[in-house]
């Protein structure tokens, strides 16, 4: 069992949340969220060039919803179509806000499914995640908005087995300490997403867009310790 200073004892849940530790399948990974709404600024770009130059395999990135789950919301209010039918609608404009990143940095590759998943990390390659075909197979998601693109990052993070989930917003609460209950309810965070995180292994993080800065010498967890929010 690994220790601090060689004294206290650290269970290996502990070192995963610290990053020091691997997954089941001996990988070191992280779900990075990036918010629709960096769409149009400058952030964007550098982001994806920092987790195409530094993840190795190791970074998903999670599309929002942006002004294609905008464009969703719209046509709801004007065809009354249900809710199950706009949280279809929703993911699927995450991929194609997925793909739109894709196509911003040719280093970055996409992947549908958990196999393809475990191919693009083999290669060694930064994956943008298209989330239909994986979360519209899940019945066990609740198929409302209150459900979207954060709680699907930690839906995927469990299933991945990640040490770090990441959400990059345009902006975020100040402190290094992130109150998920006052996050769900001033709505920064979905309503759902305490249920997806809540009693669950990995990191949760939160990073607003012009931290980027901060990590142009790496993407690790050093850096990610001091900048980031952590949300409890």
């Amino acid at each position: 069992m690994r220790t601090i200073c060689g004294y206290f004892p650290l269970s290996n849940k502990v070192l995963k949340w610290l990053g020091v530790t691997k997954n089941k399948k001996g990988r070191t990974v992280w779900v990075v969220k990036v918010g629709g709404s960096l769409l149009g600024s400058p952030e964007l770009e550098r982001w994806l060039g920092l987790f195409a130059k530094f993840s190795d395999g190791n970074i998903i990135i999670v599309p929002g919803g942006g002004v294609f789950a905008d464009a969703v919301r719209d046509a709801q209010k004007v065809s009354k179509i249900s809710e199950a039918c706009a949280h279809k609608l929703a993911v699927l404009a995450m991929d194609q806000f997925g793909l739109l990143l894709a196509n911003m940095n040719a280093d970055l590759a996409v992947a549908k499914s958990e196999m393809e998943i475990d191919e693009r990390i083999w290669q060694h390659r930064c994956i943008v995640w298209l989330p239909s075909q994986m979360v519209l197979a899940d019945e066990s998601i609740p198929k409302s908005w209150d459900v979207t693109s954060d709680s699907i990052a930690a839906w995927l993070a469990e299933k991945v087995d990640a040490q770090q989930l990441v959400l990059v917003k345009s902006d975020k609460p100040e402190g290094n300490a992130l109150s998920l209950r006052m996050m769900s309810e001033s709505g920064i965070v979905d309503k759902a997403f305490s249920d997806f995180v809540l009693n669950k292994t990995f990191g949760r993080w939160m990073l607003k867009k012009t931290d980027c800065e901060y990590f142009l010498e790496g993407v690790n967890y050093e850096t990610l310790d001091k900048v980031a929010g952590s949300i409890h």
